[in-house]
C-alpha cells in the first residue's frame, strides 16, 4: 500500500465516525433497499456490498430485493408509493432514472415530487463490449461490421429506455450502423445473454462487465468516461473515437420516497456517506472500476434536475417514446 493510499483510508476511518454522530433519527423495523433490476448488476452489486454496514449503522436489517421491469419504473413506483419514513430505499442507476419522465407520457409517479434525492454514490464508466464470435477487434473494425451488416448485429441492453439504450441508440446513428436492440431485465441479464452468444455487443456498466471482459468471456472494444480504465490501457474511450455520448455511464444514488422528513434524509445521507468511507468498501468500489462521487441531497437534487434536462433533449431529437 503507497502512502496516498494509507492516508486516505485513514482520513476514510476518520470520517466515518463523524458522519455517525450527525443524527439521532431512528430506525424501527427493516429496511428495503429496491434494486429496479434483476440480480448481478451495478446496482444490485452496490446495494449488497453497502447492506451489511447499513445493517450496523440502522440497527436494523437491510434486506435487498430485486423489482424489475419497465426500466426501472417499476421499482422506483414502489419506492415513490411507500410510507414515507426512510425505511424503503431505491437504489438505481440515476441517470436512467432521469430519463423516464421525457420518455414516458403516463409515467405512475412525478420524479421531482415523489421520490427524494437522498445520496449520489459512485459512477462506472460504461465499457462496449463484443461477444469473442464476432470477427471484430478494435472499434474501427466493429462499426465497418456493424455497417456492412444492417440489422445483423444485435446490441443487448438493460431495458427499454435506459441508459446503455439510449447510448447505444446514439451510437449507431453515429456509426451509420442499424443495429437490432435487444432490451433484456437488467444489466445483468443482458451481460448473460452476449457472454452466450445470443446477442454479440453490449453497452453496460464497468463494474458489472469488467469481469467478464478480464475472463475473456467477452472483449472489450471502448469505454466512456475521461480517461481509459487502469485494467484495459489499451481500450480507447468514446471521447478518442470522436463517438457521442462520451460521458454516459451509470451513476449509482440512492432515493426515498418524496414526503419523508429532511432529518431522516439527512440520516440516511449520513450512514451512505460513512459507509461509503469504510476503507474496505472504498477499495472494493475501487477494484470493480468505479468511482467514488457521493453526494448529499442538495447537490444530488441538483444534478438530477439537469439530467432530466439533458436527456430530454435527446429523446426529443431521436424522437424515443415507450407509450
Amino acid at each position: 500500500m503507497d502512502r496516498r493510499t494509507a492516508l486516505g483510508l485513514a482520513a476514510g476511518a476518520l470520517v466515518v465516525p463523524a458522519l455517525r454522530k450527525a443524527s439521532a433519527q431512528t430506525f424501527d423495523h427493516a429496511v428495503r433497499f429496491i434494486v429496479p433490476f434483476a440480480p448481478g448488476g451495478t446496482s444490485d452489486i452496490l446495494a449488497r456490498l453497502l447492506s451489511p454496514e447499513l445493517t450496523r449503522a440502522f440497527g436494523q436489517n437491510v434486506v435487498v430485493e430485486n423489482r424489475t421491469g419497465a426500466g426501472g419504473n417499476i421499482g422506483a413506483d414502489l419506492v415513490a408509493k411507500s410510507p414515507p419514513d426512510g425505511h424503503t430505499l431505491l437504489v438505481i442507476d440515476v441517470s436512467t432514472l432521469a430519463t423516464a419522465p421525457s420518455l414516458y407520457t403516463r409515467l405512475p409517479f412525478d420524479l421531482k415530487r415523489d421520490l427524494a434525492p437522498v445520496t449520489m454514490l459512485i459512477y462506472a464508466p460504461y465499457i462496449l463490449a463484443v461477444h469473442p464470435s464476432l470477427p471484430v477487434q478494435n472499434a474501427a473494425e466493429l462499426v465497418a461490421y456493424a455497417k456492412a451488416n444492417p440489422q445483423r448485429v444485435n446490441i443487448g441492453h438493460a431495458g427499454i429506455g435506459v441508459g446503455n439504450h439510449l447510448t447505444g441508440l446514439l451510437v449507431a446513428q453515429h456509426w451509420g450502423a442499424d443495429l437490432t436492440q435487444v432490451p433484456y431485465r437488467g444489466g445483468a441479464a443482458a451481460l448473460t445473454a452476449v457472454a452466450a452468444g445470443e446477442a454479440q455487443v453490449i453497452i453496460n456498466g464497468a463494474t458489472a462487465t469488467a469481469p467478464f471482459c478480464k475472463q475473456g468471456t467477452l472483449r472489450a472494444i471502448a469505454v466512456t468516461g475521461p480517461n481509459r480504465l487502469p485494467d484495459f490501457p489499451d481500450v480507447p474511450t468514446f471521447k478518442e473515437l470522436g463517438w457521442p455520448a462520451a460521458e454516459s455511464g451509470t451513476w449509482q444514488g440512492v432515493l426515498a420516497q418524496g414526503g419523508t422528513p429532511a432529518p431522516m434524509v439527512n440520516r440516511i445521507s449520513n450512514e451512505l456517506r460513512a459507509a461509503m468511507a469504510v476503507p474496505a468498501t472504498a477499495e472494493r468500489i475501487t477494484a470493480l472500476g468505479a468511482f467514488n462521487r457521493v453526494e448529499g441531497p442538495d447537490s444530488f437534487r441538483t444534478w438530477l434536475n439537469n439530467e432530466i434536462e439533458v436527456w430530454a433533449r435527446v429523446v426529443r431529437a431521436n424522437n424515443i417514446r415507450l407509450d
